[in-house]
């Protein structure tokens, strides 16, 4: 009976040691991480498979991180996942961010303070483009025109629709008065292109590849982007200072043979502020370490530098993006720290 017990607590203590050794050299639990984008037609879904992509590929095998990028609505809907802890990263434009942060239009009295900001992307060019009969004088005022008819003003719950309606409202514009329409990027080109709309509305990187299948299938001869004037700018400032001059250079799109005047906000790579420190800095020392592809992915992310990462964002930086920053020499103001 003295042996069979000893027999047992010896296989019992070697049953122990082996679960311990065991668990000791268990590689480390793979952490997954999801990037919320916009419609495939814009520029925030191809920039955010982009960083998924070349963040996943440096710091899968060292670090066992790996991240993927997934369409939404835009800013509006990103907000709200990570509100609702069910993504960590999204893209959203700054002014989104400016309204979440401070509590002001769709989140007044209920600000998410739970946004920390990583990096300035690229502007986000706001274009306006209507058929020619619509443009009566080129300037965004025409959009007047569109009383009674019907124009794509962006997806519901999207960051095109508020910053459509945000210009217009500025500028005297009733929104209300057309017949809205909510499509996505891509859905808007095709409408467009079947004549079911008279114009979309399309902030984004340029250049877009929805408006470049409207430029090339209907041609740059009976439609047209809606320009700004410094006086139209003034207006728009007053609401929400985010906006500033932006030239769409010449032959950007198919058969535009001049330059285009507009307006265009920052847009932001933006994190929960609960997510890991290490996690914040490897992205984001990723993705500055990786930009000759991430502008391989989109033209858009060639306006990307460290020198211009900070400029305009809303909201405070997560302490994993300031500290990468700050190792670069960047000089961070007190604004942008979180306290």
């Amino acid at each position: 009976m003295q042996k069979s017990s000893f027999i047992k607590k010896l296989l019992l203590s070697s049953l122990l040691s082996v679960g311990l050794i065991s668990s000791l050299n268990a590689a480390p639990q793979e952490q997954k991480y999801i990037i919320a984008t916009a419609s495939t037609g814009g520029t925030f879904y191809p920039v955010g498979v982009g960083i998924a992509t070349i963040a996943s590929l440096k710091l899968a095998k060292d670090h066992k991180m790996t991240f993927s990028a997934i369409s939404s609505a835009g800013s509006g809907e990103n907000i709200d996942m990570m509100d609702k802890g069910e993504v960590n990263f999204s893209i959203i434009q700054a002014l989104f961010g400016s309204m979440a942060w401070q509590g002001k239009a769709n989140y007044q009295g209920n600000p998410k303070k739970n946004l920390r900001s990583i990096s300035m992307l690229w502007q986000n060019v706001e274009q306006f483009v209507v058929y020619n009969d619509v443009a009566k004088t080129g300037n965004i005022m025409d959009m007047t025109n569109l009383y009674g008819k019907k124009f794509s003003i962006g997806s519901r719950g999207s960051g095109t629709l508020v910053s459509g309606q945000s210009i217009l409202d500025a500028l005297g514009i009733d929104y209300n008065k057309m017949d809205q329409q909510y499509l996505g990027y891509g859905p808007s080109s095709t409408a467009m292109q079947d004549g079911k709309i008279l114009g979309m509305n399309i902030p984004s990187g340029i250049p877009t590849s929805a408006i470049t299948n409207a430029y090339a299938t209907i041609g740059a001869d009976k439609i047209k982007h809606l320009e700004f004037t410094d006086a139209n700018i003034a207006k728009i400032q007053e609401a929400y200072p985010v906006w500033t001059r932006f030239v769409i250079p010449k032959e950007t799109y198919p058969g535009q043979k001049a330059d285009i005047n507009t307006i265009a906000q920052p847009n932001l790579l933006v994190v929960t502020a609960d997510t890991p420190e290490e996690t914040v800095y490897l992205l984001t020392k990723t993705m500055y370490e990786n930009l000759p592809f991430l502008n391989s992915v989109h033209k858009a992310t060639k306006a990307m530098s460290l020198e211009k990462a900070i400029d305009g964002l809303p909201m405070p930086l997560h302490p994993g993006a300031a500290k990468y920053y700050q190792e670069q020499g960047i000089k961070i103001p007190d604004r942008l720290l979180a306290k």
